[in-house]
């Protein structure tokens, strides 16, 4: 097996390129194939069932008899357009706004929001994106299109990071939300209480959806390596701390190590796959790391 060329998207090129949709060509274009198998096997053109039109669907599929009896614009949708449809879950609260290296774990986390987006799109399945903290903040229906691929692009460019995050709450109001089972890609550092965590992944699990949980921390959160007096600057709804890191240190990495241990445990009982992502890894090896592991499944 032939060596695979140095990864060309390491954190400092992930800092110094700032448009989003160049990202996710970067990273997808050096390995990754494909989020899952090729559905085709041949063209398929059957009808599978309308939906609400959105701006950048090909109006050749545009449904004149429904416009005409419901003044609403909807548009056909065939059985290959309905393959997968996936949504992405994107945690944008402001504990995302951290970094000790060369990118901040919001960047990473747009990024691999854009390449998967762009690979499920490239694959002509769908693809959907919530921006959350403690409640849902931007909503995009999934499409299919080219045009969804841009609007998925300009709603990631336009993310500001937010309050604090609640992501119990939101799962379990995105579970009653999206009705049709598909493909749900959570990515966030997973801040806050593990069993509230756990307890909306099940509540989305029971629904009947594929999940994949992309679990995006700064390599100081998981090995604290901090030396002197330091002044912990409080996120979300923790104070600031001044303190010696060596008192906490054992504390520290006794309770990382307990949460890490219970989200392994729940989601292997729930078989959802859980994806430890440091931002110190260049994505694209993350990614297609992952990829091809699932692939192997």
């Amino acid at each position: 097996m032939a060596d695979r060329p140095t990864s060309p998207i390491d954190p400092e090129i992930i800092s110094r390129v700032h448009k989003i949709d160049l990202r996710a060509r970067l990273v997808v274009e050096g390995y990754v194939s494909g989020l899952h198998k090729s559905p085709y096997k041949g063209f398929s053109v059957e009808f599978a069932e309308h939906r609400e039109y959105v701006p950048g669907d090909d109006l050749r599929y545009l449904d004149w008899k429904v416009f005409g009896k419901s003044d609403r614009y909807y548009v056909k949708q065939y059985e290959e357009e309905t393959n997968l449809v996936c949504q992405a879950l994107l945690d944008v609260s402001e504990s995302m706004d951290f970094s000790t290296g060369d990118v901040l774990k919001k960047d990473y986390a747009l990024t691999l929001a854009a390449a998967i987006s762009y690979l499920v799109i490239k694959q002509h399945d769908a693809v959907g994106m919530v921006t959350f903290d403690d409640a849902v903040r931007e909503v995009l229906q999934p499409g299919s299109s080219e045009g969804q691929l841009r609007r998925v692009f300009t709603l990631l460019e336009e993310c500001e990071t937010g309050g604090e995050t609640s992501i119990g709450k939101v799962l379990a109001g995105v579970a009653e939300r999206v009705r049709k089972r598909g493909l749900v890609v959570l990515i966030s550092d997973l801040v806050g209480p593990v069993d509230e965590v756990l307890a909306g992944l099940r509540r989305l699990r029971s629904r009947g959806h594929d999940i994949i949980v992309m679990h995006v921390l700064d390599p100081a959160e998981l090995t604290f390596p901090f030396e002197r007096l330091t002044l912990f600057e409080g996120l979300e709804a923790y104070p600031d701390l001044l303190a010696d890191p060596k008192a906490l240190r054992e504390a520290y990495m006794s309770g990382v190590d307990e949460c890490m241990r219970k989200l392994r445990a729940g989601c292997l009982a729930e078989r959802i796959d859980l994806v430890e992502m440091n931002t110190e890894t260049p994505l694209d090896i993350a990614l297609s790391s992952y990829l091809a592991k699932r692939a192997g499944c």
